[in-house]
């Protein structure tokens, strides 16, 4: 491994950790920023389906990302990157997705794995595809 491909692994982490503020923290246009201008984001129908493309992935995280900020805390843990290329990138990691509103009593709300493509597009790594496969409460897989 090359200190160039260490170096990309730490920035896509830090990318996905800045996904997680972003959305708690209800920052939506810099959550968006995220995602390269074709990326796709592929949920089950519960969570609205595939969103393809900034501008929808900006409409759904604004319809499911509503305030209060920090209703939520998404965690993410265990995650793997394996870089492809210079400007390529592959990943999974776990998500703990916690609900935090006040007088929440069962506070834990989903678990997944995500798969992730990453792409570098004018020197920043951006998430190209991202594929959650839930886990709990409801199972909803494929090719995990």
């Amino acid at each position: 491994m090359t200190i160039d491909e260490l170096l990309a692994i730490e920035e896509i982490r830090a990318l996905r950790a800045l996904w997680g503020h972003y959305y708690d923290g209800r920052h939506i246009d810099k959550l968006v920023d995220l995602f390269t201008v074709d990326a796709v984001c592929e949920f089950s129908e519960k969570y609205g389906g595939h969103w393809v493309g900034r501008d929808m992935i900006h409409a759904n995280y604004t319809r499911y990302a509503t305030p209060p900020e920090y209703p939520s805390l998404h965690a993410g843990t265990n995650h793997v990157v394996n870089v492809t290329g210079p400007t390529h990138a592959t990943g999974r990691w776990y998500l703990l997705d916690f609900n935090v509103r006040e007088g929440v009593e069962k506070p834990f709300a989903i678990a997944g794995v995500y798969d992730d493509v990453y792409r570098k597009v004018d020197g920043q790594w951006r998430i190209a595809r991202a594929k959650l496969h839930f886990l709990w409460p409801d199972r909803v897989t494929d090719g995990l």
